[in-house]
């Protein structure tokens, strides 16, 4: 688990930065590791990351809560609490069509009474201005006016959330644009890679950034030379 600086260093970066700076370790392939379309950040500081491990869950929102289901609430809650840095709540809704949120001003608040840092939620969200208030990020695929019949169907298990599966305790990084598990393998390294990564790009958004600011319109050859420079600055970097 990495320690608060790290996970501090990790949030300075945008999560596309992050995605380009895994693809350096050639861990896996470059189409895995990463959410499709469909999440969206509807509240929170989007201004940067959030960086946690995952607890997860499975709800759903069509038949009355059971005792046993309220119980299973409780351990969730109890999971999030264990977690000893940040923890991100990872929620599949299994409706065919989400109806019920999970989420509302009540249980963005005590998640984040528990450490928690946002969620990353394969269904609603409401009370939106509420994790505003409560510095909680919440991003979802759905809004929702009701909670419906919501409750708890299974915790501490696989949840797939926009094309990937996040498994209990995995590493995310997410942003505005959307979110990515971070190899635990590489995660110490992570922040000196997106460090490289961005520095690699000076080669082309410095220059086109100077003839913006001079009303200039770089020459093809210019983009040619600029790009094979950016090439070779990424080819240098081994990690």
């Amino acid at each position: 688990m990495l320690d608060h600086e790290q996970l501090e260093a990790l949030r300075y970066f945008d999560t596309p930065t992050v995605c380009n700076a895994i693809e350096f370790f050639k861990l896996r392939p470059r189409t895995c590791g990463f959410g499709l379309p469909g999440m969206v950040w509807r509240g929170g500081d989007s201004s940067k990351a959030i960086v946690g491990y995952a607890v997860t869950a499975r709800v759903g929102a069509i038949f009355p809560e059971t005792p046993e289901q309220k119980e299973l609430k409780m351990q969730l809650y109890a999971n999030a609490r264990a977690v000893e840095g940040p923890s991100i709540i990872c929620i599949q809704d299994t409706d065919p069509h989400p109806i019920g949120s999970f989420w509302g001003e009540v249980q963005a608040s005590i998640f984040r009474s528990l450490g928690s840092v946002g969620t990353l939620t394969a269904g609603g969200v409401r009370d939106i201005p509420a994790s505003d208030t409560l510095g909680f990020a919440f991003l979802s695929t759905h809004v929702l006016v009701s909670h419906a019949n919501i409750h708890v169907e299974a915790i501490n298990c696989p949840v797939q959330i926009c094309g990937l599966e996040i498994r209990p305790g995995d590493l995310l990084h997410a942003d505005m644009h959307g979110f990515t598990v971070v190899p635990g393998e590489i995660a110490d390294r992570l922040a000196a890679a997106c460090e490289a990564a961005a520095a690699s790009e000076e080669p082309v958004i410095g220059p086109c950034r100077e003839a913006i600011e001079r009303g200039e319109r770089p020459t093809i050859e210019d983009l040619r030379a600029w790009n094979a420079k950016m090439g070779a600055e990424r080819q240098k970097l081994n990690f």
